[in-house]
C-alpha cells in the first residue's frame, strides 16, 4: 500500500507532467494558429472576412485567458491534444494562392478540403509534406499548371479531388504509388498525355474518374488488375486503340463510360464478364464489329449506349428477354446477339449499320418506356408484344424499312407522348385505339403505305401539337373531330387521296401555325373560318381540285410565309387583300384558272422574295416589286398578256394596233383633258405641300424616323419590317410606365399590337460585336431555330428585331408574371396550391426534357430560375429566355448547343423544384439533399411552404416522390445526376400512379 509520501510525489510528478504537456500543446496550438494566419493575411482581402473567426484574442479584463489555439475558428477541427487535423473551407469565397499555405505547420492533417473557391496559381510541391494525409479535394477552384509529381509521397492519401480546374500536363506516373488511394478524380481539366501504366497498381482504387480531359494513347491494359473498381469513366477524351480486354477482370464494375474518344476495334467478349455492371457507355467512338454474345451475361445491365460507332450484325429475338429495359435506344446501329438483359434501363445504339429483324418479344418486361431504332437498315415486322406495352413514352422506328399492318401491331398507350413511325413501309389501316392515348402530342407516321380513313378517334388525343399522317393512302374525308385538336399546331395530310372538302371545325384550331393538305383531291369550297387561324405561317393547298375564288379571308393571315394554292382549278381574279400579308415571302399560284390582272397593291409586299404565277389567265403589267422583277421566266410564263420591263415578257408600251384606236382621242387629250389636269394639279401639289409641312413640323418634335437611317434586321413571324414601328408606338418608346419586368440582359415591357395581339418584348442592353452592324450569322441562325420551338411549357418566341438604336425579342405575354413575382407575394403565393406547383414542377421537367433530347441540335437554357419561368391564367409553367443568355454571350463558349447527355443542367431544376416547394430560394438547404444518406434526417414540414396548409396524403406522396429525384438530381458528380428526360419519366410515371 503507498504511503503518503508515496502519493505526494506521484502529484507533483503528474502537475509537472499536466505542465509540462500544457506548455508543449499550447505551443504548438499557438505555432499552428499563427501559420493559418500568415496564409489568411496571402489572401485577396475581400475574401478574408469569410474567415473573420480566424483571430488570436489577447489577455485582457474581458478575457484573462488568452486564445492561443485554432481549433475553435471556422472550418478547423483538432484532436483531443488541440493539433489541427482537418481544415474544411468548402465553398468559402476564397480568393488566393497555396503557396503561402504552412505545409510544415501541420504533421499530423489528414483531410484538406477547399473545394469551391477562387484558388489559383499551382499546386505546390511541399504537399508532399503531409504524410498522414488522408483526403485531399481542391476540385472547382481556378489552379493550373502541371498536377506535382511529389503527390505520389503521400501514400495514405485515400481521396484525392482535383476535378474542373486548369490543370495541364501529362497525369504523373507517380500517382500509381498511391496504394491507399480508393478515389481519385481529375475530370474537367486540360490534362493530356496517356493513361500512365502505373495506375494498374492501384489495387484499392473504387472510384477512378478522368473524363473531359485530352488525354490521349491507348488504354493501359495493365488497368484490368484494378479488381475492386467499381465506377470507371474516361469518356470526352482523345483515347485511341481497342478496348483492352482485361478490363474482363474488373469483376465488381458497376459503371463503364468510354464515349466520345477515338476507340477502335471490336468490343471485346470479356466484358461479359462484368456482371455487376449496370451502366455501359461506349458510343461516339470507331467500334466495329458485332456486339458480343456475351453481353446476355450482363444481367444487371440498366443502360446500354454503344451509338455512333460502326457496329454491325442482327437484332435478336433474345433482346427480348430485358424484362426490366426501360430505355432501348438502336438508332443508326446494327445489333447481335444479347440475352437475358433483365434489368437493362437504356439501350442507345444509334448511328452504326444494325440490319435484320426486330425481335418480337421487344416488351417482354412491360417497363419499356424509350423505345429507339430510328434510321437503321431494319426490316421486318415489329414486336407483337409491344402492342400491349402500355408503359411506353417515347417511341422513335422512323427510317427502317418496317413492314406490317399499323392496326395490329399498336395498341393503346396512357403515358405515349412521342411516336414517330415515318419512313417505313407499315400498311393497313389506322388504329381506332390512337384515340385512346390521351397524353400524345406528337404522331408521325408519314411515308408508309397506311390505307383506309384517317379514324375521327384522333380527336381525342387533345394534347397533340404535331400530327403528320402525309404521304400514304389515306381516303375519304378529313373527319371533323380534329377539330378538338386545340393544341395543334402542325397539321400535315399532304400527299394523300383525301376527298371532299377542308371541315369548318379546322377553323377552330386557332394554334395552328403549320397546315399541309396538299396532293389531295379535295374539291368542296374553303371553309369561312379560315380567318380565325390567325398563328398560321404555312399554307399548302396546291394539287388539289378546288375550283372556287380564292377567297379573300387568306388577306387576314398576317403571320402567313407561305401561300401555295397552286395546281387547282382556281377562277376569278386574285384578290387584293392577299396583298396585307407583309410576312408573306413565297407565294404560288401557278396553273390555275386565275384571270384579269395581278393587283398592284402587290408593290407594297416588301418581304415578297419568291413568286409564281405561271399558266393562268393573267394579263397586264405586272407590279412594281423586286419578287416580279427577279423572278424566273419560269415562273411567269403561260399567261395571256402579262407585260413588263423583266425577261420573257413584253414591255408594256402600247401596241400599234393600240396606237391606232388611241388616235382619235389625242385631241380631246390635248384641249381638254390635259388643262383640267393641270388645275387638278396645282390644287394637288398645295395641299400636299401644306401636308408635308404640318408632318415635317410633328417629325421634328418626335424622334427621328430611324427606320429609314439605317437597315433594319429582322427575324419574325409577324408583319417584317412595320412590325418595328408598332413595337416602339406600343411601348411608347420603350417608356418606363409601359415596363413589366427586368432580367439579367434588358428589360420586358408590355406591347399590344394594332393586330389586337398582345406580346412580351425583351428590349437589349447588349449590342452587336465591336465593328459589327448586326449580330453574328451564327446568333441570327440560333434565334431562327427558337422561333421553331414548339412546346407548351415553353414561351413562344416570335422572332427578333435589330436595329441601330432598338434590338429586342418578341415573346408570348402571360398576365400573371414570372414565378418568383407570385413566390415573394404572400397572398398570390396561396393561390399557388400544392397541385399547381406540383404542376408547375412537371411542367419545366417536360419543357426541359423536350429542349434536350427532342430537338436537333438540343437546346440548353442555362438560366433556369424562378424569374424565367412565366406562368399562364390557369398557372401552367412556361420556360421563357431560352438559350439567350447563351445567345447574348458569344465570347463564353462557341454558337453550338450542348446535347445534354448527361444531366449537367439537372442541378438547375432541383434547385427551382425545391423554391417552388419551399416559396423560397432554398439557399443552404441545397446541400441537406446532395446525398441520400443527408437526405434521410430531412423532415418534409421542413421543406414545404408555411403559408400553405398542410398537402393531403396524395400530394404528400408526389412531394416525397419529387424530393428524391431532387436530390439525384443535385448530386456532384454531373454523371451520376439523371437526365431531364429520366426526370420528365419518372414524374411522367408518378402522374400516371397518382
Amino acid at each position: 500500500m503507498a504511503t503518503t509520501f508515496d502519493k505526494v510525489v506521484s502529484l507533483v510528478f503528474l502537475v509537472q507532467f499536466v505542465m509540462l504537456y500544457s506548455y508543449n500543446v499550447t505551443s504548438e496550438s499557438t505555432e499552428q494558429a499563427n501559420a493559418l494566419l500568415k496564409w489568411k493575411s496571402s489572401l485577396e482581402n475581400h475574401t478574408q472576412p469569410h474567415l473573420s473567426s480566424w483571430t488570436l484574442l489577447p489577455r485582457n479584463c474581458t478575457n484573462p485567458k488568452p486564445s492561443t489555439t485554432p481549433c475553435t475558428w471556422f472550418g478547423i477541427s483538432c484532436n483531443p491534444a488541440g493539433d489541427v487535423i482537418r481544415i474544411n473551407l468548402t465553398s468559402s469565397g476564397l480568393k488566393g494562392t497555396l503557396h503561402e499555405f504552412p505545409f510544415s505547420s501541420f504533421p499530423n492533417l489528414a483531410a484538406i478540403d477547399l473545394y469551391e473557391n477562387e484558388l489559383f496559381g499551382t499546386i505546390p510541391p511541399q504537399f508532399s509534406n503531409l504524410s498522414k494525409l488522408i483526403y485531399l479535394d481542391l476540385s472547382y477552384n481556378k489552379l493550373s499548371g502541371e498536377i506535382p509529381p511529389q503527390i505520389g509521397q503521400l501514400t495514405n492519401i485515400e481521396v484525392l479531388h482535383l476535378v474542373n480546374n486548369q490543370f495541364n500536363g501529362s497525369i504523373p506516373r507517380e500517382l500509381g504509388k498511391l496504394k491507399s488511394l480508393t478515389e481519385l478524380a481529375l475530370f474537367t481539366n486540360a490534362l493530356e498525355g496517356p493513361i500512365p501504366a502505373s495506375f494498374g497498381n492501384l489495387s484499392n482504387l473504387v472510384f477512378l474518374y478522368l473524363y473531359e480531359n485530352q488525354i490521349f494513347g491507348s488504354i493501359p491494359p495493365e488497368m484490368g488488375n484494378l479488381s475492386n473498381l467499381d465506377v470507371l469513366q474516361m469518356d470526352i477524351n482523345l483515347l485511341i486503340g481497342p478496348i483492352p480486354s482485361t478490363f474482363g477482370n474488373l469483376i465488381k464494375l458497376t459503371e463503364l463510360e468510354m464515349s466520345d474518344n477515338q476507340l477502335s476495334g471490336p468490343i471485346p467478349s470479356e466484358l461479359g464478364n462484368l456482371r455487376s455492371l449496370l451502366n455501359l457507355r461506349l458510343s461516339i467512338n470507331n467500334l466495329f464489329g458485332s456486339i458480343p454474345t456475351s453481353f446476355g451475361g450482363l444481367r444487371n445491365l440498366s443502360l446500354l449506349e454503344i451509338f455512333d460507332n460502326k457496329l454491325s450484325g442482327n437484332i435478336p429475338e433474345e433482346i427480348g428477354n430485358l424484362k426490366s429495359l426501360v430505355d432501348l435506344e438502336l438508332s443508326g446501329n446494327l445489333l447481335t446477339e444479347i440475352e437475358n438483359l433483365l434489368n437493362l434501363v437504356v439501350l442507345a445504339l444509334d448511328t452504326n449499320y444494325f440490319t435484320g429483324f426486330l425481335p418480337q418479344n421487344i416488351c417482354q418486361g412491360g417497363v419499356l418506356q424509350n423505345f429507339t431504332v430510328n434510321n437503321n437498315h431494319l426490316i421486318g415486322s415489329i414486336s407483337k408484344g409491344l402492342r400491349n406495352c402500355t408503359s411506353l413514352f417515347r417511341v422513335r422506328l422512323n427510317g427502317n424499312h418496317f413492314t406490317g399492318n399499323i392496326s395490329e401491331d399498336f395498341g393503346v398507350y396512357p403515358n405515349l407522348y412521342f411516336i414517330d413511325l415515318s419512313n417505313n413501309s407499315f400498311y393497313g389501316e389506322m388504329s381506332h385505339n390512337w384515340g385512346r392515348c390521351l397524353k400524345l402530342q406528337t404522331l408521325w407516321v408519314a411515308r408508309n403505305n397506311i390505307t383506309g380513313g384517317i379514324p375521327p378517334e384522333i380527336g381525342n388525343s387533345t394534347e397533340l401539337h404535331v400530327l403528320d399522317l402525309s404521304m400514304n393512302h389515306l381516303v375519304g374525308e378529313i373527319p371533323k373531330e380534329l377539330g378538338r385538336l386545340n393544341s395543334l399546331e402542325k397539321l400535315m395530310l399532304n400527299g394523300n387521296q383525301l376527298s371532299g372538302g377542308i371541315p369548318q371545325e379546322i377553323g377552330s384550331l386557332t394554334d395552328l401555325e403549320y397546315l399541309d393538305i396538299s396532293s389531295n383531291k379535295l374539291s368542296k369550297s374553303f371553309p369561312g373560318n379560315l380567318d380565325e387561324l390567325l398563328k398560321l405561317n404555312y399554307l399548302n393547298l396546291s394539287y388539289n381540285k378546288f375550283s372556287q375564288e380564292i377567297p379573300v379571308q387568306l388577306g387576314k393571315l398576317v403571320h402567313l410565309s407561305q401561300l401555295d394554292l397552286s395546281h387547282n382549278s382556281l377562277s376569278g381574279e386574285i384578290p387584293w387583300q392577299i396583298s396585307n400579308l407583309e410576312s408573306l415571302e413565297n407565294l404560288n399560284l401557278s396553273h390555275n384558272n386565275l384571270s384579269g390582272s395581278i393587283p398592284m397593291a402587290f408593290a407594297r409586299m416588301h418581304g415578297l422574295l419568291h413568286i409564281d404565277i405561271s399558266y393562268n389567265e393573267l394579263r397586264g403589267a405586272i407590279p412594281d416589286s423586286k419578287a416580279f422583277k427577279d423572278a424566273p421566266v419560269e415562273a411567269l410564263q403561260g399567261n395571256k398578256g402579262l407585260c413588263g420591263d423583266v425577261r420573257g415578257l413584253q414591255s408594256c408600251n402600247l401596241s400599234s394596233a393600240d396606237n391606232h384606236i388611241s388616235k382619235g382621242f389625242h385631241k380631246v387629250t390635248i384641249f381638254v383633258i390635259f388643262p383640267l389636269l393641270g388645275a387638278l394639279s396645282l390644287m394637288l401639289a398645295f395641299f400636299g405641300i401644306s401636308l408635308i409641312l404640318k408632318r415635317r413640323k410633328k417629325e421634328l418634335q418626335t424622334e427621328q424616323n430611324d427606320v429609314n437611317d439605317k437597315e433594319l434586321f429582322m427575324i419574325s413571324t409577324f408583319d417584317g419590317r412595320i412590325l418595328y414601328e408598332e413595337i416602339i408606338k406600343a411601348t411608347n418608346a420603350f417608356d418606363s410606365i409601359q415596363c413589366v419586368g427586368e432580367g439579367g440582359h434588358g428589360r420586358v415591357y408590355k406591347a399590344k399590337l394594332p393586330s389586337g395581339d398582345v406580346v412580351a418584348v425583351k428590349k437589349l442592353q447588349s449590342s452587336p460585336p465591336d465593328g459589327e452592324e448586326t449580330y453574328p450569322k451564327e446568333f441570327l441562325n440560333e434565334i431562327r431555330a427558337l422561333t421553331e420551338i414548339r412546346h407548351r411549357n415553353i414561351v413562344k418566341l416570335y422572332g427578333f428585331c435589330s436595329h441601330p438604336r432598338h434590338s429586342f425579342l418578341i415573346y408570348k405575354y402571360f398576365e400573371r408574371g414570372s414565378l418568383a413575382a407570385i413566390l415573394s407575394k404572400e397572398e398570390e403565393a396561396k393561390e399557388l396550391d400544392w397541385s399547381k406547383r406540383l404542376n408547375i414542377i412537371k411542367g419545366v421537367a417536360y419543357a426541359l426534357s423536350y429542349m434536350h433530347h427532342d430537338i436537333s441540335p438540343p437546346i440548353i437554357h442555362r438560366d433556369i430560375s424562378s424569374n424565367n419561368i412565366l406562368l399562364d391564367c390557369e398557372y401552367e409553367a412556361h420556360i421563357s429566355d431560352f438559350g439567350t443568355a447563351k445567345l447574348l454571350k458569344p465570347d463564353t463558349s462557341n454558337w453550338t448547343a450542348l446535347a445534354g447527355t448527361y444531366g449537367y443542367i439537372a442541378t438547375s431544376f432541383g434547385v427551382l423544384a425545391l423554391e417552388v416547394i419551399k416559396g423560397e430560394h432554398p439557399g443552404e438547404f441545397i446541400s441537406s439533399l446532395s446525398s441520400p444518406l443527408a437526405m434521410e434526417d430531412v423532415l418534409l414540414k421542413d421543406v414545404l411552404d408555411q403559408r400553405l396548409p398542410p398537402p393531403s396524403s396524395h400530394f404528400e406522396d408526389e412531394l416525397i416522390n419529387i424530393l428524391k429525384i431532387t436530390s439525384s438530381s443535385l448530386k456532384a458528380n454531373p454523371h451520376s445526376r439523371p437526365t431531364m428526360q429520366v426526370i420528365s419519366q419518372m414524374l411522367s410515371t408518378q402522374s400516371a400512379c397518382s
